[in-house]
């Protein structure tokens, strides 16, 4: 793998230890092959860690099999893959999953959006964050494994903002809301999540309301923190459960009513702010009827 990044205008000057460490999170493994190798260039020339680097400059990093072994992915269906993708560059793509569709297998042999993402893409592509097999969606792989721990790093330091809609039952009184309960594993179904009063993960969702319908609400959720279900599982213990949604003892609908519909990050190299809207028609047609009824 080569990788040719032109550094944003704005960026500090620095040295490109400094710039590896801190700005690209490249572990210290492949550090160490780049610099054994010699295998970084600022523009064009051969570098050192201690050369300084700045706005502007073009710095080239060459991996091959040592640095980052290979990893195999059995291709799903192209066309399909390509039909899904909403972005996509040399590091990342973007893709909208459909509903009752998981986001990878659980085994070599099951053909899951990743990889009908890879058949599209015409190479292995790597899981930065999931959704719920019933969920669709805006999702986010890495194209290399370079850029995998910085997508990484930016998923826990919430530098990748997902924003969600769900069709829940009952009016939500409140305009906005902050549910911050913490989730646990229901001790009679492993499967499931619940609220619990202590011993669980911290989590925090955002609420707001967009449309209030005769007997349910749609409304927009945020994640500052990404627990199982989490999303199902607040709205559930408020006596909204989101339609559709069995687990959570949800109202009878065609499909779960929970859709990523915004994703928006950083490009973690050129600072360039990508934001993607991922549409979903099975979603839009059970609220054009839940109106029209």
């Amino acid at each position: 793998m080569k990788f040719t990044i032109k550094l944003p205008t704005d960026l500090k000057e620095m040295s490109v230890e400094a710039l590896l460490i801190n700005e690209w999170l490249v572990p210290k493994k492949q550090r160490h092959f780049l610099r054994t190798k010699r295998h970084l260039f600022i523009n064009g020339d051969i570098a050192n860690f201690s050369h300084q680097v700045e706005g502007d400059d073009q710095i080239t990093v060459i991996f091959d099999s040592e640095d980052f072994p290979a990893k195999s992915l059995s291709f799903g269906d192209q066309i399909l893959g390509r039909s899904l993708i909403l972005y996509e560059d040399e590091h990342l793509v973007i893709a909208n999953k459909p509903d009752n569709m998981k986001t990878h297998g659980n085994d070599a042999n099951e053909i899951a959006l990743q990889n009908h993402v890879a058949a599209a893409c015409n190479q292995t592509v790597y899981v930065v964050h999931r959704l719920d097999f019933e969920t669709s969606g805006a999702v986010l792989f890495a194209k290399n494994p370079f850029v995998l721990p910085i997508l990484d790093h930016m998923l826990r330091e919430r530098q990748i903002h997902r924003t969600y809609q769900a069709l829940c039952a009952g009016q939500v009184k409140q305009d906005k809301m902050i549910i911050d309960q913490p989730i646990g594993t229901d001790r009679h179904d492993k499967k499931r999540r619940v609220v619990v009063s202590r011993g669980g993960q911290r989590a925090v969702t955002h609420v707001l309301v967009l449309k209030r319908l005769a007997t349910e609400t749609l409304v927009q959720c945020q994640l500052e923190t990404g627990r199982t279900h989490q999303i199902r599982v607040h709205l559930s213990s408020l006596d909204h459960a989101i339609l559709g949604d069995a687990v959570y003892r949800g109202r009878k609908a065609s499909r779960l009513m929970l859709h990523a519909k915004h994703l928006e990050l950083r490009h973690p190299f050129t600072q360039e702010i990508i934001r993607v809207t991922a549409t979903s028609e099975s979603f839009e047609r059970i609220m054009k009827k839940i109106v029209t009824d």
